[in-house]
């Protein structure tokens, strides 16, 4: 699999879209506000320009790309106004693979320009946004060009399907069944990718810039943990159950892999000070429920196992779809899914699960 030409969250704003089913993202945007705040205002305290340059990786399409925008907007405003300061002019460009819907973003433009004018009012300055292709496994912009680096939710997703999973049968990921070479051609393409993505920024960041990444990751140095290979086992159920029904090939399902890596956060640490372009300056870890509308704060929340396995299965179903139906056709997806979503509820009724994420804050070396 190609992941660069096949991989994308699912466009419009359909049933099964990521636009409509983003809010375990949505979360993970807020929960990293305070990080994000911190790193934005180190550049206001120690390099202000006229001119501020922002570059969000992995942008994808829906609210949640300019949620990140008007966060980072509302911040620099924040702090202007405290100083009596004339805000700067932002440009913002939107980076994720081509066959992102760049679009969605576009058409949504002019009401966000309109919003923003009137919260602000003349205290806005010139704000500039576009749209930049490209994997961000490759250079995407110039060198030394950009202040400010953000990604939500990307990073975790791997160049390539490892090399090396031939013996990964009768799974479509890491798993307590996997083989430990399993576990180290994983671990080894993400140290590859991880690498190059900071080696690749640090190409495009100015000296003094920041950088702030949130991705998927494991709570535990255990590979096989529930954090992150307990949501791939339903679908590989899903799968089998399909297989029994002469739907789906057994051979299919041994030969696809998921290219996503959770990382425990020393393999993060490790990679970051080997690659030696930037100085970590904050790092945490949070859950986010798989039903991120099952709020733990929410005492009369009444918990439903097939409505929580169905929001969980659309949203799963948004950012994987792409990359199952490449390999299995079309045809079966809807099916697939549905029973996907059986096997989630039964599992969530079992055992309420969270997504652990890792949020760290970065800075560019002089």
């Amino acid at each position: 699999m190609v992941v660069e030409s096949v991989l994308h969250m699912n466009a419009g704003d359909g049933e099964s879209s990521y636009a409509n089913n983003s809010v375990v993202q949505k979360t993970v945007i807020l929960n990293t506000q305070p990080v994000l705040d911190g790193a934005i205002r180190d550049i206001y305290n120690n390099s202000f320009r006229e001119c501020l340059t922002i570059a969000d990786f992995g942008c994808s399409s829906g609210p949640n790309t300019l949620l990140v925008v008007s966060n980072i907007i509302d911040t620099i405003h924040g702090l202007c106004v405290e100083d009596n300061r004339r805000m700067p002019e932002i440009q913002v460009s939107l980076n994720d693979l081509p066959q992102n819907d760049f679009n969605d973003i576009f058409k949504s433009l002019p009401e966000f320009f309109d919003k923003l004018r009137e919260e602000k009012g003349e205290s806005l300055g010139p704000c500039f946004i576009s749209g930049v292709p490209g994997s961000f496994y490759g250079r995407v912009f110039p060198s030394k060009s950009v202040d400010f680096v953000y990604s939500s939710y990307s990073v975790h997703w791997l160049s390539q399907v490892p090399e090396g999973l031939e013996n990964n049968k009768g799974n479509i990921y890491m798993s307590k069944t996997s083989p430990p070479d399993v576990f180290e051609a994983y671990l080894k393409q993400f140290q590859k990718d991880f690498t190059l993505f900071l080696r690749l920024r640090a190409e495009e960041i100015k000296p003094g810039g920041n950088v702030v990444l949130a991705f998927l990751a494991r709570s535990l140095a255990d590979p096989a943990s529930n954090d992150c290979c307990c949501i791939w086992y339903p679908l590989v159920k899903s799968l089998f159950d399909m297989e029994a029904e002469g739907l789906v090939k057994e051979a299919d399902i041994d030969s696809f892999n998921v290219p996503v890596y959770t990382p425990y956060k020393d393999e993060v640490t490790d990679i970051i000070t080997e690659e030696g372009s930037f100085d970590l300056t904050r790092l945490e870890g949070f859950g986010v429920n798989w039903d991120a509308s099952e709020n733990d704060d929410h005492k009369d929340y009444l918990f439903d196992k097939h409505k929580s396995g169905e929001i969980v299965a659309k949203r799963i179903r948004a950012i994987s779809e792409t990359i199952v139906a490449n390999h299995f056709g079309d045809s079966i997806m809807d099916d697939l899914y549905a029973r996907y979503a059986k096997h989630i509820g039964e599992h969530l009724a079992f055992e309420r699960t969270k997504h652990f994420s890792i949020v760290m804050s970065l800075k560019r070396k002089s």
